[in-house]
């Protein structure tokens, strides 16, 4: 044996001492990660590109792009089940990275022939904040048919985190080239990234079979079979599942706490100057994700291991309601930047791969098709609304901050019981002794 395999032998045992992995689970697993993190930093190369294109325009103009967002969202996800039904399980991923890698190159040539470039800038606008959503949720639809209920319990925790190192090394990569190239030149690398990503998929399709053994996830159905069915069939299946909705007033009520807690920050912050703003803005991405890849890398696999999913989607609830309660009596700018840290970095690290272990408890057609109706419509609805509830509260109703955070510590109570709720219906629906047997098999 060599030295190299040594080292690399001695890597993957720490690997697998510190997150949890299985020997047999290692090529899949950072194969997933490495996925999700190109993903990410795409999306983060093109992110402040979006969000320059913002500074032109108006409140209002900004207002109706997000709603046209949402009504976009909805049309999208209504297409992608159609596609969902006709393309083949085995390339339905790649087709959908595929596609949007095609539409930067569009958009980059569009750039490069138009004088006038309003239209298609408010068009790349809301392009952009539909992929933010849509790439990251047809991922996690492809790690549930990918990973087994045990595996996704201890795994997901540790893949999420490459999407925190994706949303670090997206911008620097971005803030790196955008001096000597510029920024429509961005669109180009975005693509190129998300096309270095087919490889990776089509691999960790093989490694389902290889390694993970998990050829059964697909509840009956092989791997080149059509999933079938209504095109239309998300939304009927989200409307008519309790443990969907569920999982919608979930998102719905982080989509809350986010839109009460940006508002209050923005507000709070109005007194400083702009590079002030920057530099607290900058510095609160930061930290973020460095607590997001420490805690996903090596702590939300075992808390969804040894305390169950309903602790884990109950906890960042209540420890952000406990936030805006001490914001409703202090509302200063130190305390709601605690709060939107612990929010973001507890979606990303914990939250959200918890979250997703809900979805290898359904079936295949559900994975894809009611789970982007769950992660992109209802995200994006929930935006819409809860921004014009808290300019009804503050604007409309005269409530000052203190009384909106003690609002939002109430909306977090009830996120947290809709948490606990899912938790226990995930055991419900995959038996009493479901996360025992997760347990069992890593022990």
């Amino acid at each position: 044996m060599t030295d190299n395999d040594e080292e690399q032998g001695m890597l993957l045992r720490l690997l697998a001492r510190a997150c949890d992995i299985e020997p047999s689970e290692t090529r899949a697993t950072l194969a997933s990660f490495s996925l999700v993190l190109v993903l990410m930093g795409s999306y983060y190369i093109l992110r402040p590109v979006r969000d320059a294109m913002a500074s032109d325009w108006t409140d209002a103009e900004v207002s109706w792009l997000w709603t046209f967002t949402f009504l976009f969202s909805t049309l999208a996800v209504s297409l992608y089940g159609a596609a969902v039904t006709r393309i083949r399980v085995q390339r339905l991923v790649p087709a959908v990275y595929g596609f949007f890698a095609t539409s930067f190159v569009l958009f980059y040539l569009g750039t490069q022939s138009l004088a006038d470039r309003t239209l298609l800038d408010k068009t790349f606008y809301v392009w952009i904040s539909l992929f933010s959503l849509f790439h990251i949720s047809v991922f996690w639809s492809f790690m549930a048919d990918t990973f087994s209920k045990p595996q996704a319990t201890r795994l997901f925790g540790f893949i999420g985190a490459g999407a925190s190192i994706g949303a670090i090394g997206g911008p620097a990569f971005a803030a790196l080239l955008v001096g000597d190239m510029g920024t429509d030149p961005l669109l180009l690398v975005a693509s190129m990234l998300v096309v270095a990503t087919l490889p990776l998929i089509i691999w960790i399709q093989r490694l389902k079979l290889t390694d993970l053994g998990n050829r059964n996830i697909a509840a009956g159905k092989g791997d080149f079979d059509f999933i079938g069915g209504n095109p239309l069939a998300g939304f009927s299946e989200f409307m008519q599942s309790r443990y969907l909705l569920a999982i919608g007033l979930f998102i719905f009520f982080y989509t809350s706490i986010g839109s009460f807690v940006y508002f209050e920050l923005k507000n709070l912050l109005a007194d400083y100057d702009r590079e002030t703003r920057s530099q607290i803005w900058a510095t609160m991405d930061l930290v973020v994700n460095i607590l997001t890849v420490l805690v996903a890398a090596f702590a939300t696999g075992r808390i969804a291991k040894y305390f169950g999913l309903s602790f884990t989607l109950a906890s960042i609830p209540v420890l952000i309601g406990a936030g805006m309660l001490i914001l409703a009596a202090a509302p200063m700018v130190s305390v709601v930047v605690a709060v939107q840290i612990v929010r973001r970095a507890g979606n990303y690290a914990v939250s959200r791969p918890a979250r997703e272990m809900l979805f290898t408890a359904v079936d295949r057609e559900v994975r894809f098709k009611a789970k982007p109706v769950i992660d992109i419509v209802i995200y994006r609805g929930g935006d819409m609304l809860n921004a014009w509830a808290f300019t009804a509260l503050t604007q409309g109703l005269g409530l000052g901050l203190g009384m909106v955070a003690f609002a939002g510590a109430g909306i977090a109570g009830l996120w947290a019981l809709t948490g606990i709720y899912l938790g226990r219906r995930f055991r419900e629906m995959n038996g009493d002794q479901a996360l025992a047997a997760a347990t069992a098999q890593v022990e």
